[in-house]
C-alpha cells in the first residue's frame, strides 16, 4: 500500500491578502484596515468573488462611500487603495488605469492649523510625563504620531543628536533633529523603560513585535533591547496570531487625548491635534529663516509642494498685502 500524500488546502482570500500585506512589509495597523475595506467590498457586493468583478463594481463601492456613507476624501483613497491592493498583489488582476484616476477623489486643499512658538509652549507646559515627552519630540523633530509610537531604541541616536524615522510616510527611512533639551529627559525615560523590559524578561515575557522579514532574519531580535520601543504601552498583550504575550507601543489615543486636554488648560482657541506639533515645526523653522529644501528633508516630504503649504501659512492674510486701514 502506498501511504496517502495530502495536498495542503489553498488559503482563504483574505488570509492570501494579509500574507501579500506582510510580504510587503505594510504596518500591522495598515493591515487590519485594508482587510476591513476589503471585506467591506465583498460583502457590499453580496460575497462576490472580486475576481468576477472589476472598475464597474469598485466605482459603485466608492459611491456608495460617498452618497450613503458621506466618509471623507482621505478615507474613500484609503479605501480605494486597500482595494487595488487586492486586484494587484493578491489577484494579479490588471485594471483600467484610466477608470481608476477617476474614481480616485482629490481632496481639497486646506492650511494647516498652526501655534505660535508661545502657544505650542504654553499646551507642552500644561502636559507632564510621557505624553509631554512624545509632544516634545514632535514638535522639537516634525515627527508624526505614529512615527514617534514606533520609534525603538537603536532608533535614538544620542551621539549625533538625531532621530531615525523608519518607514515613515511612504515607506522611507529619514533623519530628523533630536533637540539637546530632550536628551537628558529621554535618557532618564529610557533607563525606565529598560528596567521594565528586564522585568518583564525575568517573567518570561520581553518580546516586542518585529516586521515579519526582520523576525525571520532575526529569530531572537524581538527580545534584545535594542529593539524595543522607546515609548511601550503600560500593559501586556497576547498577540492572537503568534499567541505570544508581548509589549506593544503605546497607543496614540493617549496623546491626544492628552494634547486635547492640555490646549483646553492653556486656552488655545485653536484645533490642537498631535498633527499641530509638526505643522508648527515646519513653519517656525521657515520664520527662523531654514531653506524649504531642508525642512522637505527633515518632514520626509517626497515633493516640495507638499512643503511649499507653510510658505502660505507665513503669510498674513491677502497674500501679505497691508489693508488701507492700516495704512
Amino acid at each position: 500500500m502506498t501511504e496517502s500524500t495530502s495536498i495542503p488546502k489553498e488559503k482563504k482570500l483574505l488570509e492570501q491578502y494579509s500574507d501579500a500585506l506582510r510580504l510587503k512589509q505594510y504596518s500591522p495597523r495598515t493591515e487590519k484596515t485594508y482587510i476591513l475595506w476589503t471585506r467591506s467590498y465583498i460583502l457590499f457586493h453580496n460575497k462576490r468573488h472580486p475576481k468576477e468583478m472589476g472598475t464597474l463594481e469598485i466605482r459603485q463601492f466608492i459611491t456608495h462611500l460617498v452618497t450613503e456613507k458621506k466618509v471623507s476624501a482621505s478615507t474613500q483613497n484609503q479605501a480605494l487603495s486597500a482595494i487595488l491592493f487586492l486586484y494587484r498583489h493578491v489577484l494579479h488582476v490588471q485594471l483600467d488605469e484610466l477608470e481608476l484616476n477617476a474614481i480616485r477623489p482629490q481632496r481639497a486643499k486646506s492650511l494647516p492649523v498652526v501655534l505660535s512658538k508661545e502657544e505650542a509652549r504654553a499646551v507642552i507646559l500644561k502636559m507632564s510625563g510621557v505624553p509631554q515627552l512624545v509632544t516634545q519630540i514632535m514638535y522639537g523633530g516634525g515627527l508624526r504620531i505614529m512615527e514617534v509610537m514606533r520609534l525603538r531604541v537603536k532608533d535614538i541616536d544620542f551621539a549625533n543628536r538625531q532621530i531615525i524615522v523608519r518607514d515613515g510616510k511612504g515607506e522611507n527611512d529619514r533623519f530628523t533633529i533630536l533637540p539637546d533639551s530632550l536628551i537628558e529627559p529621554l535618557k532618564i525615560h529610557l533607563q525606565q523603560v529598560r528596567h521594565t523590559h528586564e522585568i518583564d524578561l525575568s517573567k518570561g515575557f520581553g518580546s516586542v513585535y518585529l516586521p515579519f522579514a526582520l523576525e525571520r532574519k532575526y529569530p531572537n531580535a524581538d527580545k534584545e533591547w535594542i529593539w524595543q520601543y522607546v515609548f511601550p504601552a503600560t500593559s501586556l498583550f497576547k498577540d492572537k496570531k503568534s499567541g505570544i504575550t508581548r509589549r506593544h507601543h503605546l497607543h496614540e489615543t493617549v496623546i491626544q487625548k492628552s494634547i486635547k486636554e492640555a490646549a483646553h488648560l492653556a486656552k488655545i482657541d485653536k484645533r490642537v491635534t498631535p498633527h499641530t506639533f509638526r505643522h508648527s515645526f515646519a513653519t517656525h523653522l521657515l520664520q527662523n529663516g531654514y531653506d524649504i529644501r531642508t525642512i522637505q528633508e527633515l518632514l520626509g516630504h517626497k515633493d516640495v509642494k507638499t512643503t511649499m503649504i507653510y510658505t502660505h501659512v507665513l503669510q498674513r492674510g491677502g497674500l501679505a498685502v497691508k489693508s488701507p486701514l492700516d495704512s
